[in-house]
């Protein structure tokens, strides 16, 4: 990977006590260093398209977001998304296949932020080497046929990936942040939005509302100057269901009174769950369970649930950052290997198949 794009030189600061910074590229500048092709360009919209038939009812496929918890070795990431290539032409006609490139990770107090934060895993943060890493590697998923998604967590990062990106998650913990529902109606593909951490919907339901109108917010233009931003509106969020405090929320009587919510709100019902997080316990081995739940439910006539997430990377488990890791294995949440994953999709498309 060539991460060409340096930091500017410090800037002058005058009180003592005031935080060093340093000049970042505007977006604008690595977007001209890698940019999309025009085919690629194409792609991406054609994702967006198809996520969006999905969300709407007009695609029976089952839209599927996975990969890593997050992304720290281009070498396995590119490995992993080689095999999801061959496995999502393979299901193509049951399900989308999404890979699921995060390189920001929220922390509850400190840790390690992402790729696109600390690309060496070393605490110097070499943000523009990370900004262009993270770039980089989501082109080459492109590349390979696949759509691309990932959380969306610092605005000002947002438009240094948003041409590439088709579908978009906001989390839990910023589900309930002004600023990210006023980034979220500005973007121009689908956002998932996650349920609260104590399980209820309530918030991502004022979320996705607010989103769907017209903002003028203060942001950051492509050159990276202050700038006031106008949206549209984004008329293609839906919610993710990823349990909470009080247990998961996926089984069907949380389902069908989410359901019932979203009609009373005058929401759509569009239903994604992530198989992960509170729904399996934070046991990576338990997101078969939740997988086949749901599947459950679609098959016998759900069709508010319109897809799950899954946390998968070439092996199982977790891993703490240190200077000898397993390759292929996570480094912030348990994942389920790439052979469960694989045969855990392979039998969802026998079932779906069946089924129509």
């Amino acid at each position: 990977m060539n991460s060409s794009v340096s930091a500017l030189p410090l800037s002058t600061l005058t009180p003592a006590n005031e935080a060093l910074t340093l000049r970042l590229p505007s977006s604008l500048q690595l977007k001209h260093q890698l940019p999309l092709s025009h085919m690629l360009s194409q792609q991406v919209d054609a994702h967006r398209q198809a996520i969006r038939a999905i969300l709407d009812g007009e695609d029976a496929r089952l839209l599927i977001i996975v990969g890593p918890c997050s992304l720290h070795d281009p070498k396995s990431a590119l490995e992993y998304a080689a095999n999801l290539a061959r496995l999502a032409h393979e299901v193509s006609d049951s399900m989308l296949l999404v890979m699921r490139a995060y390189v920001e990770k929220p922390r509850t107090t400190v840790g390690w932020k992402g790729l696109a934060y600390d690309p060496d895993l070393d605490g110097r943060d070499d943000m523009a080497a990370g900004l262009t890493l993270s770039r980089e590697l989501m082109r080459e998923m492109l590349q390979l046929g696949l759509p691309v998604a990932t959380e969306l967590l610092q605005p000002m990062a947002a438009n240094y990936f948003d041409d590439l990106l088709s579908w978009v998650a906001i989390g839990a913990r910023t589900t309930e942040s002004q600023i990210h529902r006023e980034m979220a109606s500005g973007l121009g593909m689908p956002v998932g939005f996650k349920n609260g951490t104590d399980g209820g919907v309530g918030i991502a339901c004022d979320a996705m509302r607010s989103a769907a109108h017209p903002h003028r917010h203060f942001g950051v233009d492509s050159q990276g100057h202050p700038a006031i931003i106008q949206t549209q509106g984004n008329p293609d969020t839906h919610l993710v269901l990823r349990g909470g405090h009080r247990g998961p929320n996926y089984d069907r009587q949380s389902v069908a009174q989410i359901h019932n919510d979203l009609d009373r709100l005058k929401i759509p019902a569009r239903i994604m769950v992530d198989c992960s997080h509170a729904n399996s316990g934070k046991d990576p081995s338990r997101q078969p369970e939740v997988f086949n739940d749901v599947l459950a439910q679609r098959l016998q006539g759900n069709r508010a649930l319109i897809g799950m997430m899954i946390e998968s990377h070439l092996f199982e488990g977790c891993q703490p950052i240190s200077p000898s890791m397993r390759y292929g294995v996570s480094v912030t949440d348990g994942c389920l290997g790439w052979a469960s994953t694989e045969q855990l999709l392979r039998q969802a498309h026998r079932q779906l198949l069946s089924a129509s």
